[in-house]
């Protein structure tokens, strides 16, 4: 086996960098945790126990054929009727991506929502990245007005971009 050339190891090592330097995660909140999606359960303590962010999940589990889950306004969620309904899941392990800082309601269309089969979470903004050891207690209003993950990608795009004109394109 030929040996690695020292640009493909060094551009290696740079993306390694910036993924690590730059973690990107979110959580997968799995509604009713271990007793799932089914009636009698009590869901506004489970998510009153949770805190959802922009780009965390949201997960149903529940039996395919006996149960659904369908996204809706407040209405709907209030009144248990899907009409105008924002999105319908019924696979048994649905992961729905809470894209928008905003309050989100779920509920079962099948009749199930008014045995208890409805949730509404509250997703946050994300929070701000944390402090640097050098000290920024004087950062512009400015800085913060694109979310932390189009900046983690502009940097991460940077740095290939740096990388690529360093090395040149012809050693991908």
């Amino acid at each position: 086996m030929p040996a690695a050339s020292p640009h493909l190891l060094a551009f290696f090592l740079l993306l390694c960098a910036a993924v690590s330097v730059f973690p990107v995660s979110a959580t997968d909140h799995i509604v009713g945790a271990n007793r799932g999606w089914n009636p009698g359960i009590n869901y506004t303590l489970w998510a009153n126990n949770h805190t959802f962010y922009v780009g965390d999940l949201i997960s149903f589990r529940y039996q395919k054929n006996q149960y659904n889950v369908f996204e809706v306004n407040q209405s709907g969620y209030d009144n248990c009727t899907t009409e105008g309904a924002l999105g319908n899941w019924s696979s048994g392990k649905d992961f729905i991506p809470l894209q928008k800082a905003q309050r989100y309601y779920f509920i079962c269309g099948n009749g199930q929502c008014f045995n208890g089969m409805k949730v509404t979470v509250l997703v946050h903004p994300l929070p701000p990245p944390p402090s640097s050891p050098l000290g920024t207690e004087h950062s512009s209003p400015s800085s913060a007005t694109a979310p932390e993950g189009s900046q983690q990608w502009r940097i991460r795009a940077l740095l290939i971009s740096l990388a690529l004109i360093w090395f040149g394109s012809d050693w991908i």
